[in-house]
């Protein structure tokens, strides 16, 4: 693997060690060149190959662009990256099982909202609020009375 520091092409592994259940392996690397360390993760491409957009559109399924709305999300609230993680890997482990080829964003985002609302009700609002395109504070206030359990509005 190239270091991402000085383009050196023959990094070498000095740790590894498999983490979240076994689903992933972490290495640590070291450049014999200029002496950096840095860490990869190797893990499974799994997950549907196409994501279909409100708009029809198709494009490629990225992990990355799950756990890049789950961050934003999580900004500035006590959710570890961690456990933002663990929620991409239990979005893809349901979709492997019930979606095909092809999934609706919807459908996606649905998921990732059920995972939220487990972890961070305020990451959830946040989420939903981009995913459900809130445009009105009624739209927040019917989210917040859900997560109080219909209590009084």
């Amino acid at each position: 693997m190239r270091c991402p520091f000085c383009g050196y092409e023959d990094t070498r592994v000095i740790e590894s060690r498999t983490i979240q259940d076994g689903l992933v392996v972490r290495r640590r690397r070291e450049c014999p060149k200029c002496g950096s360390r840095f860490t990869t993760y190797e893990r499974y491409e799994l997950g549907p190959a196409w994501v279909v957009k409100k708009d029809g559109r198709r494009e490629k399924f990225s992990r990355e662009k799950i756990l890049k709305g789950i961050m934003k999300a999580c900004e500035k609230r006590p959710v570890s990256y961690e456990d933002m993680e663990k929620i991409v890997d239990r979005v893809i482990s349901y979709l492997q099982k019930n979606a095909g080829k092809e999934v609706e964003s919807v459908f996606i985002g649905g998921i990732v909202m059920d995972e939220l609302k487990k972890v961070d009700q305020v990451a959830y609002v946040r989420f939903a609020s981009v995913y459900k395109d809130f445009r009105e504070i009624d739209q927040f206030l019917d989210i917040i009375h859900e997560l109080k359990g219909g209590e009084g509005k």
